[in-house]
């Protein structure tokens, strides 16, 4: 699968066969190939081109690919088939969440509207997750009003299964500001990955500032 989408997770699906057998990341993270990887350091980042977050440890910014959206960029610290911090800084309404997609697909990834509810704007992210990410199921866990970059947002958490028989949890907190849609996602596996980053992914969120409306 290629990184099409806003979800670096399943980007990594792809990332397997051209990354392997590189030399390793920096801080030890093997088989990415680091010159491919840029180290984040636990400082302010401007992310998404409209967003700066403060993370407190170090991180791995993936290479960018043609397929993502403009204001997408996504972290590791294992690897994405392990866990992934997906930003993406201002969503225009009339988009969907992918670069795009063809018009004769049976199955499409709905179009954000800057109109949407919380909870269809979480039906979007669940179709996206079982059109284009291969999720086999999914299955969303209490959204709730949460306050995201000084706006009235939303989080909800998520758990699924994907093609490759891995369990995985997930969080997404967002909020619609104007007519943009803005979001922190955190993916990761279920045993170990989410539980193991869950607390320095909400250093992050709370860290987040909205920097320009370019």
């Amino acid at each position: 699968m290629a990184r099409s989408t806003v979800f670096a997770a399943f980007a990594a699906l792809a990332l397997v066969s051209g990354c392997a057998g590189g030399g390793g990341m920096p801080g030890g993270y093997g088989g990415f190939g680091f010159n491919r990887y840029t180290l984040i350091q636990p400082r302010e980042h401007e992310v998404g081109q409209t967003m700066a977050v403060t993370p407190t440890i170090r991180w791995n910014r993936a290479p960018r690919n043609v397929r993502d959206l403009r204001r997408e960029e996504n972290w590791t610290l294992n690897g994405p088939l392990l866990e992934s911090l997906t930003f993406v800084g201002g969503l225009e309404s009339g988009r969907p969440l992918v670069r795009w997609q063809r018009r004769r697909d049976e199955r499409q990834v709905p179009i954000f509207r800057a109109d949407m509810t919380p909870p269809e704007i979480a039906s979007m992210i669940e179709s996206f997750y079982r059109i284009r990410a291969g999720s086999v199921s999914f299955e969303m866990i209490g959204l709730q009003p949460r306050t995201f970059l000084g706006h009235p947002g939303f989080q909800f958490d998520y758990r699924h299964l994907g093609g490759d028989e891995v369990h995985r949890l997930g969080r997404v907190v967002g909020a619609v500001i104007g007519t943009r849609l803005y979001i922190i996602l955190f993916d990761g596996t279920r045993d170990h990955h989410f539980p193991a980053a869950i607390d320095e992914v909400e250093r992050i969120i709370q860290s987040a500032r909205l920097r320009s409306s370019r």
